[in-house]
């Protein structure tokens, strides 16, 4: 790399780091605790890149931003927090930020945005900073959390958030789906227009989509739950959208299956998904955010103490109890359980004995979250792994993970069909598809006990 960066940030800890791995890659640096003094800096001429903190001693990070934006318009700034919420990540997007990181971050990945940053160096299109009148209600969103693939989502979201695409929202009930078409909505250009939230029973008269698109006048029209649509209704939408011409909304869609496979399934037309899946937002379940789950406690735990509601805090026993739970709701099961807790709760902390007495009326994880659903192996796999890698933190595994997981789909799968095949192992290695000499092997190496035993078929 090559070029100046200027360092903001209060934590010395991180100016060190910072300054230490950027002189080693060939940049110049000047770091500081102070916004006021990187402001001079950038009057100044200097830089050619900035890295700074949002929350500092005499400031905050994004408000310089349309100043840098004005005065600099060429000078990439890459924006880290420690908020870890989507408006955070919203605020950086419509500030035009070049990038914006979460705390703790990876270095390595920093230092590769920051070349880009540096090898780039565009002018970006100006905007005047939007509405941002929703900040008190930061506090009444769930969008929380610090886990890589929930910063991954806040930066979807942040870039679909102008744009004129149809959106499809996928992913369990209670993840938060329609929460975050509001935010796609609220946030948007598009925000002074209404939101009209379609059901069914709207589409149900002729007239239906013409009032529809007269209550939109241009705003955003979201369909919840769309995959329970009636095929009718699902076709007048496909028209609807046809025919909204020059006043046309925004179309925002959700559903609990993923989008083409429900597609592929015949769940929805596919005349409507190539109309609504201009742009896919898959949010993820709780199970593939583990580290998010006491973020999200302690938030509505503080909820309802501002809400009027006793502090309380969670044992570490309950604390522990709360990341290994499968959550089948998610966070709105979460929600409803904390909300309980903290008015039940006969201590200021929640012991693991109150907890399990809550969750034993929950219902346990459903096979399937949703009937009819096309879920493929694959997303158990990849929910599977992203909980693995979530329990490891910021550290990788032990090497070799390829060879273990292939281990531990095989296993299993050799058990079955040679249970389902009788033990008969020329039958089992047909089913498999693979030579007999080669399963004959697996089960040696992987030291499978075969009974023969006559298959009832």
């Amino acid at each position: 790399m090559d070029g100046t960066v200027l360092v903001a940030d209060d934590d010395k800890t991180i100016r060190t780091v910072l300054t230490q791995a950027l002189t080693r890659a060939g940049c110049r640096v000047h770091a500081t605790s102070s916004l006021t003094t990187l402001m001079r800096w950038v009057s100044e001429g200097k830089g050619d890149a900035v890295i700074t903190d949002v929350m500092m001693p005499d400031g905050n990070g994004i408000e310089m931003l349309p100043k840098i934006t004005q005065d600099r318009p060429d000078l990439p700034v890459i924006v880290i927090s420690a908020q870890n919420t989507i408006l955070t990540a919203i605020k950086a997007n419509q500030a035009n930020a070049f990038d914006y990181l979460s705390k703790p971050f990876d270095l390595p990945d920093l230092m590769k945005r920051c070349s880009k940053a540096l090898e780039q160096k565009k002018s970006r299109i100006k905007s005047d900073p939007a509405d941002l009148s929703m900040e008190e209600d930061q506090q009444n969103l769930p969008l929380v959390g610090a886990t890589p693939i929930m910063q991954e989502l806040y930066q979807t979201v942040a870039k679909l958030m102008h744009a004129d695409l149809p959106i499809m929202i996928c992913g369990e009930s209670g993840t938060g789906k329609t929460l975050i078409a509001k935010v796609l909505h609220n946030f948007s250009d598009r925000r002074n227009f209404p939101l009209v939230t379609v059901s069914e029973a709207d589409l149900t008269e002729l007239e239906g989509p013409s009032k529809i698109l007269a209550r939109a006048r241009g705003g955003t029209v979201l369909f919840e739950q769309i995959a329970d649509f009636n095929d009718e209704c699902q076709a007048r939408i496909v028209r609807m959208i046809d025919n909204s011409l020059d006043t046309a909304p925004r179309f925002i869609a959700t559903m609990q299956d993923e989008a083409h496979e429900a597609a592929e399934a015949g769940v929805i037309r596919r005349d409507l998904y190539y109309r609504l899946g201009g742009a896919t937002i898959r949010v993820p379940s709780l199970r593939e955010r583990v580290d998010d789950i006491k973020i999200l406690a302690e938030h509505f735990l503080n909820k309802g103490e501002r809400d009027g509601a006793l502090m309380r805090t969670f044992g570490p026993e309950a604390s522990d109890l709360f990341r290994s739970y499968s959550w089948p709701g998610n966070v709105r099961q979460l929600e409803n359980i904390v909300k309980r807790l903290g008015l039940t709760a006969r201590s200021p902390v929640i012991t693991l004995a109150e907890l399990e007495q809550v969750l034993q009326d929950q219902p346990a994880m459903p096979l399937s979250q949703k009937r009819g659903s096309t879920d493929k192996l694959s997303s158990d796999v990849a929910r599977h792994l992203r909980r693995y890698f979530d329990l490891h933190g910021n550290v990788l595994p032990p090497p070799g993970l390829y060879a273990r997981i292939l281990r531990e789909v095989e296993r299993p799968l050799l058990d079955i069909a040679l249970e389902e095949t009788g033990g008969n192992q020329a039958k089992c290695a047909d089913l498999l598809g693979i030579n007999r000499n080669t399963l004959r092997k697996k089960i040696s190496e992987l030291d499978i006990m075969v009974t023969r035993r006559r298959k009832l078929m």
